[in-house]
C-alpha cells in the first residue's frame, strides 16, 4: 500500500506489509513519507500547519512504481498493491501503466493494483482483508478481485476543523471558507461510491459534527465487522471522544486510533477526525 493509507503498525509489521513512499511539501521543503511516521514527525507537521506552513503532495510516477516492484518480481514473487482512491488522485492510473510495462519483462509474475476507492484507515481495513485472504489461500489475482469488489464497503465519514484546506483543494469556495470559519461551521464529508469527497452536512461546532458522524456510522455499519479506524490531525481529544461514543454503542468494537498520514493531512489540516469502518456507503450519502 502507499503512505496515504493508515494501518495498525503492529499488524503491518507482523504481516510483512510494505509501503510505497510518497512526497509531500511543507513550507517549500520537500519531504518523503516512507512508511508509518513517528508521532514526533507528525506533531511537527501539524504544528507547522498551525503556524501557517503551506502543505501539498505529489503523486507517484509510473517509473517510481516500476523501480519499486521490479526487485520483488525478480525474486519470483507477485505484487498486490492497494492504491489511494482514483477519485482523489491519478496515482492509480500511474500504477496501471507500470504494471503493464512490467508484464512484458516479467511475464510469469503478476502486479495486481487495487483501486481502494478509499484513503487513510479505509486502506488499512482493505489491507487487513488482503492479509486474511492470503491466509485463506487465495492467489494474488483472486485476492485483488475480492478486494476490488468489496472496497466500496469501507466507509469513511469525517469532519475538518479549518475550511481553508478544503478551499485550497477546490472543495469549497473562498467565500464559504471565510464565512464558515467565522461561524465555527464544521463540514462533514464522506468518501462516496466513486471514491470522491462530497460534503454531506455542515454543523456548528465539533460536538454537532461528531454527532452527525456517529449517526451515519450507526445507520450504515456492518454489525459483523468489528475493526474501526479513527484517524485524526493531531487532535487526540476529539479522537478519544469519538472512540468513547462508539464504545458506548458498540462495546466489542476493535478501535485503532492514530494520527493521520501527512500525505492526506496536507489536504485536511489539523483538527480533522475521521470514523472509518466496514458498512454500506449508500446509507451515508
Amino acid at each position: 500500500m502507499d503512505t496515504s493509507g493508515d494501518i495498525d503498525a503492529a499488524f503491518a509489521r507482523e504481516n510483512g506489509i510494505r509501503f510505497i513512499g510518497m512526497n509531500y511539501t511543507i513550507s517549500g521543503e520537500e519531504r518523503f513519507c516512507a512508511g508509518m511516521e513517528s508521532e514526533e514527525i507528525l506533531k511537527k507537521f501539524y504544528d507547522g500547519q498551525r503556524n501557517g506552513d503551506l502543505t501539498r503532495t505529489s503523486q507517484i510516477t509510473p517509473h517510481q512504481y516500476a523501480e519499486t516492484f521490479a526487485p520483488v518480481l525478480k525474486e519470483g514473487k507477485s505484487v498486490l498493491y492497494i492504491c489511494l482512491s482514483s477519485g482523489l488522485s491519478n496515482t492509480f492510473e500511474s500504477v496501471r501503466l507500470a504494471a503493464a510495462g512490467l508484464k512484458e519483462e516479467y511475464p510469469e509474475q503478476e502486479v495486481c493494483p487495487v483501486d481502494s476507492l478509499a484513503a487513510t484507515g479505509g486502506m488499512g481495513l482493505i489491507t487487513e482483508r488482503a492479509v486474511k485472504n492470503r491466509a485463506a489461500g487465495m492467489s494474488v489475482s483472486e485476492n485483488a478481485e475480492d478486494l476490488q469488489r468489496t472496497a466500496v464497503n469501507a466507509c469513511h465519514v469525517f469532519m475538518v476543523d479549518d475550511l481553508g484546506y478544503l478551499r485550497r483543494g477546490g472543495r469549497v469556495s473562498a467565500a464559504t471558507a471565510v464565512v464558515g470559519t467565522m461561524l465555527n461551521v464544521k463540514p462533514v464529508l464522506i468518501i462516496n461510491g466513486e471514491g470522491k469527497l462530497p460534503t454531506i452536512g455542515k454543523k456548528r461546532g465539533d460536538r454537532q459534527a461528531i454527532k452527525m458522524m456517529l449517526d451515519r456510522f450507526l445507520e450504515s455499519r456492518d454489525p459483523s465487522a468489528s475493526s474501526i479506524y479513527i484517524t485524526h490531525g493531531d487532535c487526540a481529544d476529539k479522537a478519544d471522544y469519538v472512540a468513547q461514543q462508539v464504545r458506548e454503542k458498540v462495546p466489542d468494537a476493535d478501535i485503532h486510533i492514530m494520527m493521520l498520514s501527512p500525505v492526506i493531512g496536507a489536504h485536511t489540516g489539523p483538527g480533522m477526525v475521521s470514523l472509518i469502518y466496514w458498512g454500506d456507503r449508500s446509507r451515508i450519502e
